[in-house]
């Protein structure tokens, strides 16, 4: 990817974090932002920052460029992408991962229960941030064919339509951007440019890690708590399942479809950074789901 530009919108942690450093480690330039910085934290109050997600895409391989950006801002989003076509005139990869929902869903609640402001702010977070960015970056894209636009969401079509998500509001935020992936690839698809959507499986980011108490080295510590987390994967998996869709010269047979990492390592053979090919879509369905032991053997 030597030569192209992403922008990884909200890529502080998380799936943003792996798919921007993998990115980078494919050649890119990759901007990458979030509303955690150096200088000041978001309402989630943790350590990670953009800065340090670019300094890792850099170290990477590729340039990392970090700017902070409230993507519920659209003046902050349009200044962003005004700054991406004076550096560089280009952008081949936009990646929309912005969420920051954690703190504000609460499981297995019903709406009438639900903290009305909590879930109201989730939907704007999780959808409405989506659209704004779309919106003001996506003619930049278009300016050159080939470009690759990716809704990062949680759940396949398939997996979602069929089953409760946590909450109203999650299962509304989610599905929200499986369909932004199918729409944008009505849209872009004859304009020469291709829309998926993508999940990851079970994702060891930050948070999961820190909620189980474990680091990346000794995850394997949680199987005590929650025997199926035995499925889980970091978020570089679905940082190369990225990788892999923005170097296919093919990418256009996946548009508008809704994707997984697991379902893409078949297809292109990458893995995860401990060699494995964890598929935690197909071991939710037909292992964790319908309650049967955790064992993760020929599912990674």
């Amino acid at each position: 990817m030597t030569g192209k530009v992403a922008l990884v919108a909200g890529a502080t942690r998380g799936a943003g974090r792996g798919i921007a450093v993998e990115l980078g480690a494919a050649g890119a330039t990759v901007y990458v932002t979030g509303r955690s910085t150096r200088a000041r934290r978001s309402e989630y109050d943790r350590p990670e920052t953009v800065e340090d997600t670019a300094d890792l895409v850099t170290a990477a391989g590729g340039l990392g460029i970090a700017v902070p950006t409230d993507h519920l801002v659209p003046a902050q989003v349009r200044s962003l992408v005004d700054r991406i076509d004076a550096e560089q005139g280009r952008l081949d990869v936009l990646v929309n991962d912005i969420w920051g929902g954690e703190n504000l869903f609460q499981w297995d609640t019903p709406v009438w229960e639900h903290d009305l402001d909590n879930g109201l702010r989730l939907l704007r977070l999780a959808v409405e941030t989506h659209a704004v960015t779309s919106h003001h970056a996506l003619p930049l894209l278009l300016r050159h064919p080939g470009g690759l636009v990716v809704e990062v969401t949680d759940g396949t079509a398939e997996y979602n339509r069929d089953t409760y998500r946590v909450s109203f509001f999650y299962d509304l935020a989610k599905t929200s951007v499986l369909r932004m992936g199918f729409a944008l690839g009505r849209e872009l698809g004859p304009r020469g440019a291709t829309a998926v959507a993508l999940t990851p499986g079970w994702m060891r980011s930050e948070i999961m890690l820190g909620h189980f108490g474990v680091t990346e080295e000794n995850w394997r510590d949680a199987l005590q708590v929650e025997p199926h987390f035995c499925i889980s994967e970091t978020p570089f998996f679905v940082g190369r399942a990225v990788a892999a869709l923005a170097a296919d010269p093919e990418v256009s047979r996946w548009n508008g479809q809704s994707l997984s990492s697991g379902g893409l390592a078949r297809v292109y053979g990458f893995t995860d950074r401990d060699g494995s090919r964890p598929d935690a879509w197909r071991y939710m369905v037909e292992v964790q789901d319908p309650g049967r032991p955790a064992d993760a053997a020929g599912y990674r």
